[in-house]
């Protein structure tokens, strides 16, 4: 059996298809994972590393500014549509599964043309454009939140199972988590990211933490992200801070972990209530119908987070994450919230479904 991947773009639409194809391959050793995405984003670096067959698209989102790249637009999807033809015709997949964003705009479009099984699993509380004009085609919609359903065409062939994460967040050597980034287990760490990409606003704003815990002796683990590689760079002198435009090993990121501060993708919400991390969440206040706000707002009820608006980051930041970080009986409290929200089978129920659709 062959199961073809698309999906790509950032990290919160890559990591999904990849737990969901792990778990696949340990119920059903013998299956063909395929992936599909862009030469120059996230999935063509990662995808190989794990050591999945590759390949790629010409493809890329359109943007809502006025831009010069949109007048190619129009020329990329028909060339996709194309290139997406000829792959399928090529791998032959027994069901094909997106993930969300524009990579698998595309492929599940031909698919579903093609009469193949056809899967989409979207992770946010309201779904991107290309989920909402795929809902109506594809054969199955799974979904992280309830809420969802309103904004999908097909809703009796949708169903809520969760966002998978990949377990080997849970498996973690933490010694090896510390040495990797050359830290001390006898110090508290703040986890700091914005995502694949980064975050301006954040990256803004840690200086102000990184003297904190300069001056206080704990310890800081910054990833800026590729666009914004020079933020931390005067900071890096010092050995209880680690700055890094990506990080590969997120998974030793988490371990090392007693407070992350992020925004708040579905990804990564998935990812913290996984292993219980206390938060500092700022949504990222141009997301399609202000969905990562909804989605923090689901944490900070559960008592698992604290949200702090997108404008307020610079003043706010330092004053919320020493409420925690000196909180012990605190932070302990939002460890316990953050993990009876997770979802860690997640990954398994799909793979499951998946497989029964691919027999």
């Amino acid at each position: 059996m062959t199961i073809l991947f698309a999906g790509g773009g950032t990290g919160g639409h890559l990591y999904p298809a990849i737990a969901i194809a792990e778990e696949i391959l340990k119920l059903e050793p013998s299956t063909r994972v395929v992936f599909a995405g862009t030469k120059n984003k996230i999935e063509a670096r990662v995808v190989p590393q794990k050591g999945f067959e590759f390949f790629t698209i010409w493809i890329s989102g359109f943007s809502r500014r006025l831009k010069l790249s949109n007048i190619l637009f129009p020329v990329k999807v028909v060339v996709s549509l194309f290139q997406s033809f000829f792959l399928i015709a090529k791998v032959k997949p027994n069901v094909v599964v997106g993930t969300g964003g524009y990579v698998c705009g595309p492929i599940l479009f031909v698919a579903s043309l093609m009469k193949i099984p056809t899967v989409v699993h979207e992770s946010n509380s309201y779904p991107g454009v290309t989920t909402r004009m795929l809902a109506s085609r594809v054969s199955k919609v799974f979904i992280t939140f309830d809420v969802t359903r309103k904004w999908l065409q097909a809703k009796s062939d949708i169903e809520l199972v969760g966002n998978p994460t990949r377990e080997a967040l849970s498996i973690v050597n933490n010694d090896e988590a510390y040495e990797y980034f050359g830290f001390s287990k006898e110090k508290k760490t703040v986890f700091a990211f914005g995502g694949s990409l980064g975050a301006a606003s954040i990256n803004k704003a840690m200086p102000d933490v990184i003297n904190d815990a300069i001056r206080n002796n704990y310890q800081v683990l910054w990833q800026t992200g590729e666009g914004d590689a020079q933020a931390g760079m005067s900071f890096q002198h010092h050995h209880n801070i680690k700055v890094m435009k990506f990080i590969e090993r997120m998974d030793y990121g988490y371990a090392v972990a007693d407070v992350v501060i992020s925004r708040s993708g579905a990804t990564t919400l998935a990812e913290l209530t996984r292993l219980g991390k206390p938060s500092i969440l700022i949504p990222y206040p141009f997301a399609a119908a202000d969905h990562q706000t909804l989605n923090a707002k689901a944490m900070v009820e559960a008592g698992a987070a604290v949200m702090i608006d997108d404008a307020q980051l610079k003043t706010q930041l330092l004053y919320e994450l020493k409420k925690i970080m000196y909180d012990e009986r605190l932070c302990l409290q939002m460890s316990e919230e953050s993990v009876k929200l997770g979802k860690p089978n997640a990954g398994k129920e799909l793979a499951d479904k998946i497989l029964s659709m691919m027999k």
